[in-house]
């Protein structure tokens, strides 16, 4: 979340697309309902299904899954048209004035330099011309024919209210009322803030859906505005702290990157990383890159990483290829070239698509641990449960170990919350039985680890021998201390470089946060974008200050929120050129003459004077992005494209066939489905009463919802002769399910380029362990393939039949 869930109060129009924020975010959707009372906020739905968001909604909208790009591009199209855009704005504040190289260009769903048989683009053109003084050229005037904005204009003018009906299934009325509304939120004194979720993430197109709602908020004007944002409901306590601890195979802590092939030395590895500005004056806060990094590596490996010898840069692994995401090493490891999975709090044989795939993978690994406080179908992979899991155990030699982990309630340490707030708690119960504490299993296997290469050597043991493990305890690190290491702290006196003999911080003590960090090896932090979460000061995180200056919704005695405590990013922007309010009404920061001041921390150098930088301090341009560059493999700007199973062919180019850049494996390739064989759209959902695959094995959760169903509309049900309540087989290209039917008027068949498209709503929660009864996932049935950019599987639009089945399944 660019704001923070309290910060909801504060907005005069919520969309909710992409996301169901009532049901799936309960305790924070109540902040969407505390703006519609205090302030006579509207909400707005977008949505394949009347959810129970909608059913609070003051305008709800059907759309076709997968075609969220096309909506996004006729809203904008429709506010550049109406002139619904806040120019002061956009002017100053995004790239629109920046011109981009007379090679770039877009045609046929596709941007220039596309290799159809490398299925990728060379981006060479996708950026901006730079002048003689080493800056990106620009015309203020906005009338240049490369300026970004006019690109823009162009770029989206396909996207009429009759093509977004056309495409999206959405009514051309309900389209343009939305427009409206949302129109109204480019004046300075209006507000709107958008919420999404994985209904946005989870497709082969997943950032660009992302992109284009930022992109009309940053049209308006909303973006770090009180009650503005981009607001993505992560909510769920391992993922948003996943990101930022680094835990995926291209990422260092705090949103660093693991170097590639192409970067064997250091030098090579920091030339691409230290942005300089790409206009005069501007701050380009990645500059500081060698100070997080050079502190991260001193955090890993302490003396064992000096200057002489580039920071232990050689103890990092060189990725080979981009990332090795889950779906790669799924790939892997059914062609064998795997033997051990080690997996830590998650369930992927439920979590990951295509789970026939999963388990003939599964099956070919010479060991299988798990590290969960529960048992999962992933660690049960291998039994015979029918139809459930229909497999030959003789078959499968796959050795699996169990390792019983503690859960949350009895932890202690810091939750992540989707407004980046790392909230401090206490364990409560005593873990039961053999249980043991993620960290007490890891460090203990760790140490045995560690003892082998000690005893026996290895090609490379360096970057374990010299591992920093300094804890009291070394089997059992304490969350304290893992918390104090990730602040940061001196490890020799540092400098205070305003004050000559003055010393910044003494070597042992914390750092105060991360401006304090240095790259000549005198401080370590092993994420720096927590660094000030447990400083001199103590626990932020445990701060329980509920003290609201103003009611305005920051909370800044409570608990700590990345970075340095600021609950808005980009919050300069909430203020004009020269400082003042947009809206004085929502003040959250303001220039008093001399230094920025306010409800939240300043996203600025408190004394950076308006006029000279521009609020965006992460980007070179000093601006936020309507045009990426070549940022993002499948475009600068979003376009539609339609899902790699689709019922319509895609209308800007009938030949392409889901993102044009998405990585596909071959066995993956042939098992597309067409609209011909399999004419219904399914999309995957969750349910309050269950979280995941967790809350099943609770008996109350699981008599809440005690049974797997599938929702339809009632005209798919007459067509198919399908009864309310009776039993279904749902079949796809790589599996089958049966289910009970939901019929409901809470999904309506939609009209797209001619055709009546029904959707199929499946709930995930399922399995065959657990209190509730048996049943399945929508992964049974989705296909293995992801995001252009983050491989996300394409959970939420695919292609499926449906008929009714009289009897129980059987294997």
């Amino acid at each position: 979340m660019s704001n923070a869930w309290t910060d909801i109060k504060s907005t005069d129009l919520v969309i909710v697309m992409g996301g169901n924020a009532a049901e799936a975010h309960p305790c924070g959707f109540k902040w969407v309902t505390e703006a519609k009372a205090s302030r006579g906020a509207k909400l707005i739905v977008v949505d394949p299904r009347y959810t129970r968001t909608a059913s609070v909604s003051d305008y709800y909208a059907p759309i076709r899954p997968g075609s969220d790009i096309a909506f996004l591009m006729g809203v904008i199209r429709w506010c550049i048209a109406n002139d619904k855009v806040q120019w002061e704005y956009v002017t100053n504040f995004t790239n629109a004035a920046l011109l981009v190289k007379e090679g770039f260009g877009w045609s046929d769903g596709l941007f220039t330099g596309y290799d159809e048989e490398k299925r990728d683009y060379d981006k060479a053109d996708w950026d901006y011309q730079i002048g003689e003084d080493g800056f990106a050229r620009v015309d203020m005037t906005l009338q240049d024919p490369r300026c970004v904005w006019n690109l823009l204009k162009t770029h989206v003018d396909v996207y009429t209210p009759e093509f977004v009906e056309n495409v999206c299934g959405t009514p051309k009325d309900r389209f343009l009322q939305i427009c409206e509304m949302i129109g109204e939120c480019s004046a300075p004194d209006k507000v709107m803030t958008s919420m999404y979720a994985l209904g946005w993430t989870q497709h082969s197109k997943g950032a660009q859906n992302i992109r284009g709602m930022a992109m009309l908020q940053l049209i308006l004007g909303n973006i770090g505005m009180r009650g503005g944002g981009m607001n993505a409901l992560r909510g769920h306590s391992n993922i948003q702290g996943l990101t930022d601890l680094g835990l995926m195979s291209n990422l260092i802590p705090g949103y660093l990157s693991i170097p590639t092939e192409k970067e064997p030395d250091w030098q090579t590895y920091m030339s691409s990383r230290e942005f300089k500005p790409l206009r005069p004056g501007q701050t380009s806060y990645w500059q500081n890159y060698s100070k997080f990094m050079v502190s991260f590596m001193k955090a890993m490996w302490g003396d064992a990483a000096t200057e002489e010898n580039d920071w232990a840069y050689h103890y990092l692994p060189k990725l080979d290829v981009p990332t090795y995401d889950i779906l790669r090493m799924f790939e892997l490891m059914k062609q064998g070239q795997v033997n051990l999975y080690f997996c830590q709090g998650f369930n992927p044989l439920m979590a990951f698509p295509n789970r026939a795939k999963l388990t003939e993978a599964l099956s070919k690994l010479k060991l299988l641990v798990v590290m969960d406080p529960l048992e999962t179908e992933t660690a049960h992979f291998w039994e015979n449960h029918g139809a459930y899991n229909d497999v030959d155990p003789a078959a499968i030699q796959t050795e699996v170990l169990e390792l019983p982990s503690t859960c949350f309630a009895e932890d202690e340490g810091a939750l992540v919350n989707s407004g980046r707030w790392l909230q401090w708690h206490w364990p409560g119960p005593t873990p039961p039985g053999e249980a043991k504490h993620d960290t007490w299993i890891m460090a203990n296997l760790f140490q045995k680890v560690r003892k082998l290469y000690q005893e026996e050597g290895g090609v490379f043991p360096d970057p374990i021998l010299n591992l920093t493990w300094d804890y009291q305890d070394p089997l059992d690190p304490s969350s304290a201390e893992l918390a104090r290491e990730m602040n940061g702290r001196a490890l020799r006196d540092v400098a205070d470089p305003a004050n000559e003999g003055a010393t910044l911080v003494a070597a042992g003590k914390q750092v105060k946060n991360f401006t304090q960090l240095q790259d000549d090896g005198s401080t370590m932090c092993a994420c720096w974008i927590f660094s000030g979460c447990w400083n001199e000061d103590g626990n932020n995180m445990a701060r329980r200050d509920n003290s609201d200056p103003d009611d305005v919704g920051m909370f800044l005695n409570w608990s700590f929120a990345w970075p340095l405590n600021r609950r808005i990013l980009y919050n300069r922007a909430s203020a004009d050129l020269q400082g003042r309010p947009w809206d004085p009404d929502r003040k959250l920061i303001e220039w008093t003459g001399e230094k920025w001041e306010g409800y939240d921390v300043p996203d600025i150098g408190v004394t950076s004077k308006p006029g000279e930088v521009m609020p965006f301090i992460m980007n070179q341009e000093g601006t936020s992005r309507l045009f990426t560059r070549g940022m993002m493999r499948d475009g600068p700007f979003p376009t539609h494209m339609e899902p790699f199973e689709a019922p319509i062919a895609n209308v800007l180019n009938p030949k392409m066939r889901g993102n044009p850049v998405s990585r596909v494996f071959v066995d993956d390739a042939e098992q597309f489905a067409t609209s011909e064989e399999f004419p219904l759209v399914a999309t995957s959902y969750r349910l309050t009463e269950h979280f995941h695959y967790w809350t099943k094995h609770n008996k109350v959760n699981a008599s809440l919802q005690p049974e797997f169903f599938v929702e339809i509309s009632e005209e798919l049900a007459a067509e198919r002769g399908i009864t309310r309540g009776g039993r279904v087989r749902v079949w796809g290209k790589r599996g089958e399910v049966w289910a009970k039917a939901v019929v409901t008027k809470r999904i309506k068949p939609m009209q797209c380029d001619g055709k009546t498209v029904h959707v199929v709503g499946i709930p995930l929660h399922w399995g065959f362990k657990g209190a509730a009864k048996k049943g399945w996932g929508p992964n049974t049935l989705t296909p293995f393939v992801g995001d252009a950019n983050v491989e996300t599987p394409e959970f939420k639009a695919f292609l499926v039949n449906i008929e009714p089945a009289a009897e129980e399944p059987v294997a």
